[in-house]
């Protein structure tokens, strides 16, 4: 009956599906896609990197502004008070009063193609700020996998633990049986004693690393746990490293953000060597001006062409030209710095899933091995062959192999995971999720030729920033 006790306590302390038991009232993730779904919807960090890059599409709408004409409208009133006399003429006083309204535009016509080169920088710097917003998203799902399957871990650690104790519970019950009758010692008791007190104490230990994975799964998702489906889905996995590698060096939202970075330096070098070369403006007032004191008016028109070239600003042109050149080539270090950052990233997650599956593999034959090993130490102690001691030594034999196979698994998950975010593919549209996902190019093509008030571009970005809750 014992063995048998036994044996269904370690198919418990190894199961999976109902080890978690919901304690709040809420939302509820049965699987790993809803996780992965409430980490999409309530991450602050998304939304914090969503506003930077709509910070950045407005930025080409600042670029686009700088190749239109500028309008001013001018408006004054004037009151000028005179007194006037000599020693011969008395003192004379008079007051004249006037209001000025003025139109001024200016227009800068050619600039050498700075205006151009700025504002293709800023489209570059809007692909790179959309590929970080992707690096982030990566982060932010890969840590909802790992907070959910940490809750696994713990859940089973637990149910483990709590097995363990009620079967040395069993083994104290029956030592002291033993011992009254006259078998075995008082050592033989105080053994299995402190192995109980012992158990109680992991319990304890487990218990608290479920409560934080908990509280961590509630930051990473947004909801409590409820009652899990079990261990995720493993993704595909490629064949090899090098497999893995050529996907990153293609996908990975790192890499194709530093590629844009370079390029928008590059861009941004043009616009500085455009400041060494002529500029055109044109130019147009118009003024009226009423002398409210009398029926006089006076209107004032002028039309301007200037041509301004540069001769000496202090170095100042060329000390910009080299600065841009200095931050093009930091961009490029960055460049083949994150490449081989991502390189490493796909080989440690690809040695860490190929270690945790062959560690899966070993520890259940290690399983397979301690329960063998205890249920003959055991039946050998029934017959006198074996001591409590040797029986105690069997379970926490069994238990520590039982806790490896279980912390294999969940290694295997996250590696697995781990691996996919290496290659830049732990997003929401491509893992498929059940979600809104959020459209970077929306606000983009309503903000880049930065509309004017009345227009209705101008309309549909108010509309838009309602929806997000940010007007």
């Amino acid at each position: 009956m014992k063995r048998n006790f036994l044996k269904k306590s370690i198919a418990r302390g190894l199961s999976v599906a109902s080890v978690i038991v919901a304690t709040s009232v809420g939302a509820q993730a049965d699987n790993l896609a809803d996780a992965l779904v409430g980490a999409y919807n309530t991450s602050g960090l998304l939304e914090q990197n969503r506003a930077l890059l709509r910070a950045a599409d407005e930025d080409v709408a600042l670029a686009t502004a700088t190749l239109r004409p500028v309008l001013n409208f001018i408006m004054s009133a004037q009151r000028n008070d005179t007194n006037a006399g000599s020693n011969i003429v008395p003192r004379t006083f008079s007051r004249r009063d006037t209001l000025t309204a003025q139109i001024s535009a200016t227009w800068l016509l050619y600039d050498s193609g700075g205006r151009q080169m700025s504002r293709a920088a800023a489209k570059e710097t809007v692909l790179a700020t959309r590929q970080q917003l992707l690096s982030v998203e990566q982060s932010v799902l890969l840590r909802a996998v790992s907070a959910y399957v940490n809750i696994l871990l713990q859940g089973e650690n637990v149910e483990l633990r709590q097995n363990n104790l009620r079967l040395l519970q069993e083994e104290l019950r029956a030592a002291q049986d033993r011992f009254d009758v006259g078998e075995v010692t008082r050592t033989d008791v105080a053994l299995a004693e402190s192995q109980v007190a012992a158990a109680r104490s992991n319990l304890s230990t487990a218990q608290g690393g479920l409560v934080s994975a908990r509280a961590e799964y509630l930051s990473a998702v947004g909801s409590e746990p409820g009652t899990l489906a079990g261990q995720p889905r493993m993704p595909a996995i490629p064949a090899s490293i090098e497999q893995a590698q050529a996907v990153a060096m293609r996908t990975h939202p790192d890499i194709l953000a530093a590629q844009h970075q370079v390029a928008a330096a590059e861009l941004a070098i043009k616009a500085a060597q455009s400041d060494l070369g002529p500029s055109v403006s044109a130019g147009a007032d118009f003024s009226y001006t009423d002398d409210l004191g009398s029926s006089s008016y006076s209107e004032d028109t002028s039309l301007s062409l200037t041509l301004n070239q540069p001769i000496y600003r202090g170095g100042s042109l060329l000390a910009s030209v080299r600065r841009a050149m200095a931050t093009r080539d930091a961009s490029r270090g960055n460049l083949l710095n994150v490449q081989r950052q991502v390189l490493l990233s796909v080989n440690d997650a690809f040695v860490r899933l190929r270690v945790a599956r062959a560690s899966l593999s070993a520890t259940a034959e290690q399983v397979r091995a301690a329960q063998v090993a205890f249920d003959g130490i055991r039946e050998e102690a029934t017959l006198g062959a074996r001591t409590t001691l040797d029986v105690l030594s069997a379970e926490q034999e069994l238990l520590d192999a039982a806790t490896a196979r279980i912390s294999a698994r969940s290694e295997e998950s996250v590696a697995a995971y781990q691996l996919l975010a290496a290659q830049g593919l732990l997003t929401a549209e491509r893992m498929q999720l059940g979600v809104q996902i959020y459209d970077p190019t929306l606000y983009y093509n309503l903000a880049k030729d930065a509309p004017s008030t009345l227009s209705k571009q101008s309309k549909d970005l108010d509309r838009v920033l309602k929806a997000l809750g940010r007007n």
